[in-house]
C-alpha cells in the first residue's frame, strides 16, 4: 500500500505532465493551420501537373520516352522512399506509415525482388531498421529545419534521378501521410518512377475537348516535366506529412491530457481514502488507549 507521500507525489508528477501535454497540444494546434493551408495549396498544382503528364504522356512515343514515363524495361529493384517525421509523441503517424512500407516491402521480397529503403526522417529508419537494417540504403533527416521548402524536394528528387541514372533501382515508391483531418492521415504509396501516369477520363462530348499544340517539341516538354514531377510530388509528401503530423500529435496530446486528468482523478480519490483510514485507524488507537485506563 503506497503511503501518502508516495501518492502525493505521483500526483504532482502526473499534473506536470499534464501541463506539458496541454502545452504540446496547443502548440501543436497552432502550427496545424499554416501546415494544413500549405498541404492544401500544393494540391491543384499536384493534380494539374498530373493532367499535362497524362495529355502528353498518352501521346508520347514509348520506343523514344523518357525511361522516368516508360521505365528502362526491368522490374527486378524496388526502392522504397519513406517519408516520417524527426519527432514521436504523434500518435500512430509514423508507424502507420512504416507498417504501410513494410508490407510492401515484404510482398516484394517474397516474389523474389530487390528492396532497398531510402527514408526521409528520423522515425522512419528508427521504425524499420529491426526488420530490414540490411534493406536500408540511404537515410536523410530533416532536423533544424523549420519549415519545409521546395528546395528540400529538389535535393531528394535530384540524389533519386541521380541513382536512377546509375541503375541503382528500377522503380522508386514514396510513402507519406495524406491529410484528411485532424483525426485521420491515411497511409498513402505513390509510384514516382516510372511517373504513374493517371488514365484521361473519356468525356460523353469528345467533340468538346480542346486541342492543344505544345511548343517546343513535346518529347521536350515531357522530359523536363518528368522530373519536376518528382520534385513536386515528393514537395507534396512532404507538405502532407507536416500536416498530418501536427493533426496527429494535437489529437495524441488531447487524448494524453484527458488521460492525466482522468489518473489524478483516481489518485486523489484513492489518496482520500488512505488519508480517511490513517485518521480513523489514530482514533481506533486513541479511544482504545483511553478505554484501557
Amino acid at each position: 500500500m503506497p503511503s501518502l507521500k508516495d501518492l502525493r507525489n505521483r500526483i504532482a508528477s502526473v499534473k506536470a505532465t499534464r501541463k506539458i501535454t496541454k502545452a504540446m497540444q496547443m502548440v501543436a494546434a497552432a502550427k496545424l493551420r499554416r501546415a494544413q493551408e500549405a498541404a492544401t495549396a500544393a494540391r491543384p498544382y499536384a493534380e494539374r501537373m498530373d493532367k499535362i503528364l497524362a495529355n502528353l504522356g498518352g501521346r508520347a512515343v514509348r520506343e523514344t520516352a523518357s525511361p522516368l514515363l516508360v521505365g528502362n524495361g526491368k522490374d527486378q529493384v524496388h526502392l522504397l522512399v519513406v517519408l516520417t517525421a524527426e519527432r514521436g509523441l504523434c500518435g500512430g503517424f509514423n508507424s502507420n506509415i512504416a507498417k504501410l512500407a513494410r508490407a510492401d516491402a515484404i510482398r516484394l521480397i517474397a516474389s523474389g525482388k530487390t528492396v532497398k529503403i531510402l527514408t526521409v526522417g528520423r522515425k522512419g529508419a528508427d521504425n524499420l531498421r529491426r526488420d530490414f537494417s540490411r534493406n536500408l540504403f540511404e537515410r536523410r533527416e530533416l532536423t533544424g529545419i523549420r519549415n519545409v521548402g521546395y528546395k528540400n524536394a529538389e535535393d531528394i528528387a535530384d540524389r533519386l534521378l541521380a541513382l536512377f541514372d546509375a541503375g541503382e533501382f528500377d522503380v522508386a515508391t514514396m510513402y507519406f501521410a495524406e491529410f484528411k483531418s485532424v483525426i485521420a492521415q491515411k497511409p498513402t504509396a505513390l509510384q514516382i518512377i516510372p511517373a504513374k501516369i493517371p488514365a484521361v477520363a473519356e468525356s460523353k462530348d469528345a467533340g468538346a475537348q480542346a486541342i492543344y499544340e505544345y511548343e517546343p517539341d513535346e518529347e521536350l516538354i515531357l522530359s523536363s516535366l518528368l522530373k519536376r514531377n518528382i520534385a513536386t510530388q515528393i514537395f507534396r509528401g512532404l507538405l502532407e506529412n507536416a500536416a498530418s503530423e501536427q493533426g496527429a500529435r494535437m489529437s495524441a496530446m488531447d487524448n494524453a491530457t484527458r488521460n492525466a486528468g482522468d489518473m489524478i482523478n483516481r489518485l486523489t480519490i484513492k489518496y482520500n481514502r488512505q488519508r480517511q483510514a490513517n485518521i480513523t485507524k489514530e482514533l481506533i488507537e486513541i479511544i482504545s488507549g483511553a478505554e484501557a485506563l
